[in-house]
């Protein structure tokens, strides 16, 4: 099958955010039930707010962030460290064929969110924002 050249660098496809998503939500199901062996990792809560495919599917990458924010390193620590199981539960959990090599970073969507919102609460901004209207 040939690749379509006008969609290249264009973002994923409608399979890798679906794929992603599926992803998503059974890893969220699967932490939040507490299905991995491991104590430590099931006293923690975890978000997981998204999951994003490379285009083979081969690689699946979690952005994921402990309630409170408190613990991200000993999280990221933990999921790695069980990663195998984690793997093989999302692949019985969403049957997919293939059940893409998982990989987890923190989540930073909120403290990007915190940053623009105290950017745009200065006071030199807010002029400019009430100036345009």
């Amino acid at each position: 099958m040939a690749k379509n050249k006008s969609y290249e660098g264009s973002g994923p496809s409608q399979r890798q955010l679906r794929v992603g998503e599926l992803i998503r939500r059974a890893l969220a199901e699967i932490l939040s039930r507490g299905d991995v062996h491991d104590p430590d990792l099931n006293r923690m809560s975890i978000t997981v707010g998204e999951v994003r495919t490379t285009p083979d599917l081969r690689i699946a990458t979690a952005f994921v962030l402990p309630l409170g924010g408190k613990g991200k390193d000993d999280v990221l620590k933990l999921l790695a460290k069980n990663k195998g199981e984690i793997r093989h539960a999302i692949g019985k959990k969403t049957g997919l064929k293939h059940t893409p090599e998982l990989r987890f970073r923190l989540d930073t969507t909120f403290d990007q969110m915190d940053e623009t919102r105290r950017i745009l609460n200065q006071d030199h901004v807010r002029q400019d924002i009430e100036g345009d209207e």
